[in-house]
Parts: structure tokens; C-alpha cells; sequence
């Protein structure tokens, strides 16, 4: 999970840079492959966005995080140069979870979030119990 809040509304240029920064990143993302990242989810609450990221392993994360050649390394550097101007008036978090088995049921919705991401299997009677799905 990733998130940015802006905490000085009056400041955009403080806020809007670190905005603006996510998109290229994502686009950046989606298009290889061969990042690991395998797509996202994103809320939109009046402090600021708030995005739940798939990848295929932390290591992908990092290799991500600490690329030269990619958007995020410049990005972040921007990110503490403004933050250092001026103290507080952004927030950024992150948290990041190490998943080894993990469940998402859809019932008369759109395929979403962790399914979207990785993959959709049928309930079937075989398959009818949340203990079945989990085992395998």
C-alpha cells in the first residue's frame, strides 16, 4: 500500500508535484512485463490517494525502488528536496505485506482488486468452501 496526504491544502506546490508523480510511475509499470508489478487499485479520499499495489515479489519492489534508470528514484529525490523546503506540508506512506495465501470472492460485482490482478477461478462444487479455495 502506498499513499500520499496532503497536509497543508493551501500548499499545492508542496502537494501537486507528489500528485502528479504517481501516474507516470504506474504507466511506466504497466507497460513491462517484466517489473513484477501486476496492477493496482486506487481510493481517493479528500487527504489524498490511496493505492493498493500487486506485485509479484518484494524483491520486484525494491529492484523498483532503487532502479537509476526508472521514474521512481527521481521522483523521491524530488519528493525530499521539496520536503526539506517546506517541512510537513506533504506525507508519504507505505506498507508492504509478504502474502502466501490469499482469498477475494466476487458476487454480482466486477472483478476487481487481487483478482483483477493475478487471475479469476470459478466456484465450483469442488471448490464451495473457503477451506478448499485456500488449500489449493
Amino acid at each position: 500500500m502506498i499513499g500520499m496526504r496532503i497536509n497543508a491544502l493551501h500548499r499545492p506546490d508542496a502537494w501537486l508535484p507528489t500528485l502528479a508523480a504517481m501516474g507516470p510511475m504506474l504507466a511506466e509499470l504497466a507497460r513491462d512485463p517484466d517489473s513484477g508489478f501486476l496492477g493496482y487499485r486506487m481510493t481517493l479520499g479528500w487527504r489524498g490517494p490511496v493505492l493498493v499495489q500487486y506485485w509479484r515479489s518484494v524483491e520486484d519492489v525494491y529492484r523498483y525502488a532503487t532502479d537509476r534508470g526508472a521514474r521512481h528514484r527521481p521522483a523521491w529525490t524530488a519528493f525530499n528536496r521539496r520536503a526539506r523546503r517546506i517541512p510537513g506540508a506533504v506525507g508519504v506512506w507505505h506498507e508492504t505485506y509478504q502474502v502466501a495465501r490469499a482469498e477475494s470472492v466476487y458476487v454480482d460485482v466486477p472483478v476487481q482488486g487481487l483478482a483483477a490482478a493475478t487471475g479469476v477461478r470459478q466456484v465450483t462444487s469442488r471448490l464451495d468452501r473457503a477451506a478448499a479455495r485456500l488449500a489449493g
